[in-house]
């Protein structure tokens, strides 16, 4: 089975990112094959800093081999090192109907946060598509704001192998219900483009500063707490020891759970839970030419499996003559 995900290099990683992507990646690579890339040609969306971009692409493929992402068990790679993405996104545009694109709630959503309309923001789900289908991927997990586009990416492989004859796995999506909505600082999900995030590798300060403004409610410290409605518990839960979310939970439902203790302590956690990434992060980017070689070495193993799969296509619509 091959599994395959990505994360844009548009900012820094998040414990929602961990949660959502990172966390279950890891646990595929010795179940499948696991295809992991940065896809920085989805963040020309939004990101017009040429060095921007380019650092964030560094940073991104540093996190991901620092929190314990191996080259050597998964494909890992940057989306533009693969050309044929691009090649096969514009096919499939070609098939793709606007009815479907103009459906899609998630450009619709970034136009209505303020972000500027372009035709890649539209065009979007195309792309993924590409992405998606290029490497004939089984099972693509995804947060529950990118379920619809993996739908499109099934309506539109349909649609080509009905026109050209049986050419594209057919994709589903795998959502966590745990983690498909990890709540950010305010209470929406937490999401770079809301800036409630949580950083994985931020300095001791900044990370308290954080967590300390996670909104909560008004309920006195006496009085019993839904933890389900709670922003914070629903952080705490993914980190915290299995014996102590038991206790604060009873403190919730009983009374007695103080919110600015429960935030220090997990200042605390966080900080503990990611000191090996953050150290071995730190090591990674003092020799950026290292992580370059992986970067190429993952790039090529995805282009010998993308040009199997354009080889095909061009054939199929006519572009071999």
């Amino acid at each position: 089975m091959r599994v395959l995900s990505g994360i844009q290099p548009s900012g820094s990683l998040h414990i929602g990112n961990y949660l959502g992507m990172m966390k279950p990646m890891l646990e595929y690579m010795d179940r499948s094959t696991l295809f992991v890339f940065i896809v920085n040609l989805h963040a020309l969306t939004t990101v017009t800093e040429g060095d921007k971009l380019a650092k964030g692409t560094l940073d991104a493929a540093a996190d991901f081999l620092a929190l314990g992402l191996d080259p050597d068990r998964c494909i890992f790679w940057v989306q533009s090192d693969v050309p044929e993405v691009v090649e096969l996104s514009w096919i499939l545009t070609c098939i793709a109907p606007m009815g479907l694109l103009e459906r899609c709630h998630s450009y619709k959503d970034k136009i209505a946060r303020g972000i500027s309309p372009n035709h890649g923001l539209f065009a979007y789900p195309v792309l993924m598509a590409a992405d998606i289908l290029l490497y004939q991927s089984n099972l693509v997990p995804v947060g529950k704001d990118q379920k619809q586009h993996v739908e499109v990416t099934r309506d539109i492989a349909l649609k080509f192998n009905n026109i050209y004859g049986e050419t594209f796995v057919i994709p589903a999506p795998e959502i966590n219900d745990e983690v498909a909505t990890v709540p950010g600082i305010d209470g929406q999900k937490m999401s770079k483009s809301y800036d409630n995030t949580i950083e994985i590798f931020l300095g001791e300060k900044d990370l308290k500063r954080k967590v300390m403004s996670i909104k909560t409610d008004s309920t006195p410290v006496d009085q019993p707490k839904n933890p389900e409605t709670c922003n914070l518990f629903q952080i705490y839960r993914h980190f915290a020891p299995r014996q102590r979310i038991e206790e604060v939970l009873r403190l919730y439902k009983e009374g007695g759970a103080a919110y600015g203790t429960i935030k220090k302590e997990l200042v605390g956690i966080l900080w503990d839970f990611f000191r090996d990434a953050r150290e071995e992060r730190a090591r990674l980017l003092k020799d950026p030419g290292h992580v370059r070689d992986i970067l190429a070495k993952g790039a090529q193993k995805a282009r010998d499996i993308a040009q199997d799969t354009i080889n095909t296509v061009r054939k199929r619509v006519g572009l071999v003559y």
